[in-house]
C-alpha cells in the first residue's frame, strides 16, 4: 500500500468518524434539547388555591455575608405559608448574632446549630438531613446562602409545580452577570448544564438536580433513606439524591422568569475547575445507560471537532464537510440562542461558538484528572 492509498484510507475512516458524529449531535439537539428550547412555560398561570405550605431549607458554613446579603430576600417571599430553616453548620462567624437578630422581624425564620463533633464527619448531607428533620411541612425547596431569588414569587412560582403525581421539582440556577471573560465561561457552563437535565427530566429521564433550586417532597426523601444510597460520596448530594429518587414522570421542571435563582460566580477558574471535577466525579454513580447518554454527547462533540480540523486538511471533500458542520452548527446556534433567552442570559450567545469547542475538552481534562486523583471536599 503507497503513501497515496494510506493517506485516502485514513482519509475515509476520518470522514466516517466526522459523519457518524454529526448525526449524533443532531440526535442530541434536535430530540433532546430541543424539547427544553421550544417548551412553552406557562408564565401568566394563577396561583393555585390549595397552596401548599413549604419549608425552605439552607444549610450555610461561615456564611454570615451572604446570609446577610440574600436571606431578606427569602424571608419576604409573597407566599401564605412557609419557613425557613437555615442550618448552622460548625460556622466560627458570627452566623448566629445575624440570625438571632433576623429572627426578631421574621418570624418564620428557624434554625438549628450544629457543633463540631470529632466522632462523625461534617458534610453537607448531615446537615441537610437536619435541616430536612427540622422541616414542620411535607414539601421542602432547597437554595444556597448565596442564592438570590430574582423574584418575591419565587416561592409561589415553584410551589405552582407540586402536583399530586409529582415528587420532584427542578427549577434553574444561574449565576449573576459581570464583566469579564471568566464571567461570561461560568454562565455558559450553567446554561448548557440546565438545558441537559432539564432535557432528559422532560424526557422522563432525570437525572440530577441542582441544589440551589431544587423542591421534593419530604416522605419521598425518607422513602429513599436520604442520603444513604450514597453516604460514601462527599459531593454533589442533591444531584445523586436526585437520580436516585427520580422516576419516568414523578419529575417537573419549570424555568419561568419568577421561578429562577441568581448565584455569585467562582472566585477564580481553578474554583470553578474544582467544582466541576466534583460534578464529573459524582457521574460515576449513575446507571450504565445514564453514563452512557450523557458521555455520548461530549465525547462525540470531541471527535467531532477533531475529525473536523484534520478533514480541512487531508480531504478533497471539504466543501462537504463544511456543509455537515455548518449544519450541525446552526442547529446548536439556534438552541443556545432559545436557551439563553428562556433564562435570560444575556452577553454569553456571542461566545458560544467558542466555548462549544473548548469545553469537551475541559471536561475530558477533568475526567482524566479525576481518574488519577480523587479528592473530594467535606462540605461545599
Amino acid at each position: 500500500m503507497d503513501c497515496i492509498d494510506i493517506i485516502y484510507c485514513l482519509d475515509n475512516i476520518v470522514l466516517g468518524l466526522f459523519g457518524l458524529t454529526v448525526l449524533i449531535q443532531l440526535v442530541y439537539y434536535l430530540f433532546v434539547y430541543l424539547r427544553f428550547a421550544v417548551r412553552k412555560e406557562k408564565q401568566d398561570e394563577e396561583p393555585d388555591d390549595r397552596t401548599q405550605p413549604v419549608s425552605v431549607i439552607i444549610c450555610a458554613r461561615n456564611e454570615e455575608e451572604d446570609l446577610a446579603e440574600n436571606l431578606v430576600s427569602i424571608l419576604e417571599q409573597d407566599y401564605p405559608d412557609f419557613e425557613v430553616i437555615v442550618v448552622n453548620d460548625c460556622s466560627e462567624d458570627d452566623t448566629e448574632q445575624l440570625l438571632a437578630g433576623l429572627k426578631q422581624k421574621y418570624p418564620h425564620l428557624r434554625s438549628t446549630i450544629i457543633k463540631k463533633d470529632g466522632s462523625f464527619l461534617n458534610c453537607r448531607k448531615f446537615a441537610t438531613t437536619v435541616g430536612v428533620k427540622a422541616a414542620q411541612h411535607e414539601w421542602l425547596l432547597f437554595t444556597y446562602a448565596d442564592c438570590r431569588p430574582e423574584s418575591n414569587q419565587w416561592l409561589s412560582s415553584m410551589s405552582r409545580q407540586f402536583a399530586e403525581k409529582k415528587d420532584i421539582i427542578l427549577g434553574y440556577c444561574g449565576y449573576h452577570p459581570s464583566p469579564g471573560f471568566m464571567n461570561k465561561w461560568i454562565r455558559y457552563d450553567a446554561i448548557f448544564t440546565a438545558l441537559r437535565f432539564f432535557s432528559f427530566a422532560i424526557l422522563g429521564k432525570a437525572y440530577t438536580g441542582a441544589g440551589r433550586n431544587l423542591a421534593y417532597r419530604k416522605s419521598v426523601f425518607y422513602a429513599h433513606s436520604g442520603f444513604a444510597v450514597h453516604a460514601h460520596v462527599l459531593s454533589d448530594d442533591d444531584g445523586l439524591f436526585v437520580n436516585h429518587a427520580a422516576k419516568k414522570r414523578n419529575v417537573a421542571v419549570t424555568a419561568i422568569d419568577t421561578a429562577r435563582v441568581r448565584s455569585k460566580q467562582q472566585k477564580n477558574f481553578k474554583e470553578w475547575m474544582w467544582q466541576k471535577s466534583k460534578q464529573i466525579t459524582s457521574s460515576k454513580f449513575y446507571g450504565a445507560g445514564q453514563s452512557l447518554g450523557l458521555t455520548l454527547e461530549p465525547v462525540s462533540r470531541t471527535i467531532m471537532w477533531l475529525s473536523f480540523c484534520a478533514l480541512m486538511v487531508i480531504s478533497p471533500f471539504w466543501q462537504y464537510v463544511l456543509i455537515g458542520f455548518f449544519v450541525r452548527k446552526i442547529v446548536y446556534i439556534l438552541i443556545i440562542h432559545a436557551t439563553c433567552k428562556k433564562f435570560n442570559e444575556r452577553g454569553v450567545l456571542q461566545y458560544a461558538v467558542l466555548f462549544d469547542f473548548v469545553m469537551p475538552f475541559v471536561h475530558l481534562y477533568l475526567y482524566l484528572l479525576n481518574r488519577i486523583s480523587s479528592k473530594y471536599s467535606k462540605w461545599k
